[in-house]
């Protein structure tokens, strides 16, 4: 009789996440951390007392069909309460998705390098990844996404601005290729950094959505709103496909905390946009003088930028993090820098100029 408990055999195939570490403390150096595209700025003090106040509630269940929330986004996007379904963050509830998509074997096509979880949340649910690489602006290559659609394909994903380069997907590229795109194949367009975005031919999310059946929108309040430790996002879909997300959800998983926190950041916006537009204008600054510096950048439209390092990669990264510095290298091709404090952004750009490439950028 066999002692080993037998588990799926798809988790073989699931690649770890490795989440940004947090910066080390040294004596005499201030560290940063800008591995994360985290929000630098703390909560809004509003915000802040609406979570004490919730708090006095955690003996309770949450409201497990997030109705005060589902109803503040949808007056806020102009969409019906049927259309939205919640989750656990834009991974939890892209986990919904490919649970209400994909059956063992299906294929699931998206860019890469693009966002870490989309292989694991993939090979988790026994699908297929079909990684389509960017181009050599590290922009998704819509032609050969289309090209790799297969009698297979279930869900197509679509980042913009892309995690981790930064580029966004243009709206006339997106319809010519939607209109490739079998009206049976989901396509999710995710946006989690759409608050970002200030570039007028950008794709927008839910003018697309609205028109075709087949689209769903991923946001989140994790970057923008900076809810990231409450781990609260959503998706806005028709409304068979958004009920079908409702089904797939994990029961009770958006808390308390996190529903009132997001109302409240909703009815906050335009104390948060001032926030934004701070960070839009740092990312600017960090991009013209990097640029300056002679590094060749895609065109970030997010709240992050890449550094293309290529086999560099994890010497930047140990320079960095020798200045009290903690970026997201991805090995052999670049490194995310989070656009944060104005002190962190220096130092980056200190870093940066005084790193000597060992190639021509």
């Amino acid at each position: 009789m066999s002692r080993t408990v037998r588990l799926r055999e798809a988790l073989a195939a699931v690649p770890a996440y490795k989440p940004g570490k947090p910066a080390a403390a040294r004596e005499g150096v201030t560290a940063y951390k800008i591995s994360s595209n985290e929000n630098p700025y703390p909560p809004l003090p509003g915000v802040l007392q609406v979570v004490a106040d919730a708090a006095s509630e955690m003996n309770r269940y949450p409201d497990m069909a997030v109705t005060a929330l589902t109803d503040a986004l949808a007056q806020r996007l102009g969409v019906q309460s049927e259309h939205i379904a919640t989750g656990t963050g834009s991974v939890g509830v892209l986990g919904q998705i490919i649970a209400a998509t994909c059956d063992q074997g299906d294929e699931v096509v998206y860019a890469w390098r693009s966002f870490e979880a989309y292989p694991i949340v993939v090979a988790i649910a026994g699908a297929v990844s079909v990684q389509i690489p960017l181009d050599i602006n590290a922009r998704h290559d819509l032609v050969a996404m289309a090209a790799a659609i297969t009698p297979r394909t279930r869900l197509i994903l679509i980042c913009t601005p892309n995690n981790p380069t930064g580029p966004v997907v243009r709206q006339a590229e997106l319809d010519a290729f939607l209109d490739t795109v079998p009206g049976d194949i989901l396509v999710v367009i995710d946006e989690a950094y759409v608050e970002f975005v200030t570039d007028d031919g950008a794709a927008e999310g839910l003018a697309t959505y609205a028109a075709r059946p087949n689209v769903v929108i991923l946001r989140t309040f994790s970057k923008a709103y900076g809810l990231a430790g409450l781990r609260v996002g959503y998706a806005v879909a028709h409304e068979l496909v958004a009920q079908a997300l409702r089904k797939t959800a994990v029961p009770f998983g958006v808390s308390t905390i996190a529903q009132q926190a997001a109302i409240a950041s909703l009815a906050a916006f335009d104390e948060l946009q001032e926030r934004v537009e701070a960070l839009v204008a740092e990312r600017v600054r960090v991009v013209a003088a990097l640029r300056l510096q002679g590094w060749h950048l895609p065109e970030t439209q997010a709240n992050f930028v890449w550094l293309p390092l290529g086999i560099d990669t994890l010497a930047f990264a140990a320079a960095a993090d020798t200045a009290g510095l903690v970026v997201r290298a991805f090995p052999g091709e670049g490194a995310r820098c989070t656009i944060a404090e104005t002190e962190a952004n220096d130092l980056l750009l200190h870093v940066a100029r005084d790193f000597v490439v060992a190639r021509t950028f």
